[in-house]
């Protein structure tokens, strides 16, 4: 009996996920634990693994196909079980491939809707490509027997044929960008392609049937310009539009703003002999001050506020399409070497959005720094359900009052987002001036 694939719920908040590339092709024999696929979340790269043993029958939609939580995917089962797995998908809403056609192309696949069903409620779907390229796409014959052509890196030397090794994000990022992945040297482990490596490859071949860029091209210049471009979303700005709708509609939220004197720190940090950041620091001392004021570490829970007994801070990591909070847990017992070499870790693995669901979910106060992208000030709004989040300016230099007399230190503003609900004027207030005088005193931070 052949068995429905569906799209899994990988994160705790994901309503639907775009399938980013096939790792079984149908006919392969899969094994339970097996990755079928690689999935975008609303906040990483996910697998998608196989739940049964058998035969991979069938994809029933194609890479680039976003997907609603708990619709079919594919199908497995035993070889000869075609008719049965075809049955199984219309069971569930969708439209088979004809056997004796060729294979559609992704996007005439994905928007197919089902037989007996309205087009609205058919499945969403991909990016199109432009009327030209799709026709071109529709009339090109297919060639299973082609050989794999021999690339040429941008060193010059030459490519390994077949299958270029590259990440999902690398892969998205080239067909967006329209980047022929295959002419980009990698420098990941065995010439891997990363996302890195194509901020340097603006010169790299065009991909054939490129989608449309996930961020705005620079404007074009002349007459024959097109007036605007849509650009899709994708998962992770889904997310974050629904989440900033929720936190600034309904939570009463209010500011506050410290200037603090950051000398001390500045010097602390260059007489480490590890490479500890401005931001790590920041981090260790709202964890020590969260420990102090229990009322800033907080959740808001529509019928009940939870008091965390732990700190977890989150710390907000700009990604290619966007933000994501991954979180330091414990950052309270923690070392400042341990902070630093987890949270460039996680920096990492999110701009590569490889994170696992818990490594960004459960924080219980947030930081948001923009102070090395010369941002003196800001306010953050606030993850819920935590009650608030703190923004970081940069260290400058300020003619100042010190101990009588005008001096030239370096100092940096903070501001504080508070959910009025959970922290009052006074607590916020406290909180702030504790952490205010760990950054000023900071010797008890660096043990």
């Amino acid at each position: 009996m052949s068995t429905n694939v569906v799209m899994e719920a990988l994160s705790p908040t994901m309503e639907e996920g775009r399938l980013v590339e096939w790792k079984k092709q149908e006919g392969e024999a899969i094994a339970v634990g097996d990755v079928l696929a690689e999935v975008e979340t609303d906040k990483a790269v996910m697998e998608l693994v196989a739940r049964a043993p058998g035969t991979l029958l069938r994809h029933v939609v194609q890479a680039g196909a976003t997907v609603p939580v708990s619709e079919v995917v594919a199908v497995i089962g035993e070889p000869g079980e075609e008719a049965d797995g075809q049955r199984d998908s219309r069971a569930a809403g969708q439209t088979p491939a004809p056997q004796a056609e060729p294979a559609a192309a992704p996007a005439e696949q994905a928007t197919q809707p089902a037989p007996g069903k309205d087009r609205r409620e058919s499945m969403p779907p991909a990016p199109q490509a432009p009327p030209a390229e799709a026709a071109e796409e529709r009339a090109a014959p297919a060639a299973p027997s082609a050989r794999p052509v021999a690339r040429v890196a941008p060193n010059g030397q030459p490519a390994a044929a077949g299958r270029v090794k590259a990440s999902p994000l690398a892969r998205r990022i080239a067909a967006e960008r329209g980047i022929d992945v295959g002419a980009v040297a990698g420098s990941g482990p065995e010439g891997r392609v990363v996302a890195r490596d194509l901020e340097t490859a603006a010169g790299a071949a065009p991909a054939a049937g490129a989608a449309v860029p996930a961020t705005p091209a620079p404007l074009p210049r002349g007459p024959a310009a097109a007036p605007f471009s849509d650009v899709p979303l994708s998962q992770i700005r889904k997310t974050i539009a629904k989440r900033l709708t929720q936190s600034i509609g309904p939570i009463p939220t209010f500011y506050l703003t410290t200037e603090i004197d950051m000398e001390r720190v500045a010097d602390a940090r260059e007489a480490l002999t590890e490479k500890i950041s401005v931001n790590d620091i920041v981090l260790k001392a709202v964890a020590m001050a969260l420990r102090q004021h229990p009322a800033c570490n907080a959740w808001w829970q529509d019928d009940h506020i939870r008091y965390w007994n732990e700190v977890h801070v989150s710390m907000a990591v700009a990604i290619e399409e966007g933000l994501i909070t991954p979180v330091i847990r414990h950052t309270d017992t923690k070392s400042l070497r341990e902070i630093s070499a987890e949270s460039r870790d996680l920096a990492a693995r999110a701009r590569e959005r490889r994170l696992k669901p818990d490594e960004y979910t459960g924080g219980t106060f947030s930081v948001s720094n923009l102070g090395m992208l010369d941002i003196d000030e800001f306010t953050a709004v606030i993850n819920p359900p935590e009650a608030g989040i703190l923004a970081v300016g940069r260290m400058v230099a300020t003619p100042v009052v010190h101990e009588g007399r005008i001096a030239v230190r370096r100092r940096m503003r903070v501001t504080m987002s508070c959910d009025h609900r959970v922290i009052d004027g006074a607590t916020g207030a406290q909180f702030l001036k504790t952490l205010k005088g760990m950054l000023e005193n900071p010797l008890a931070l660096v043990f």
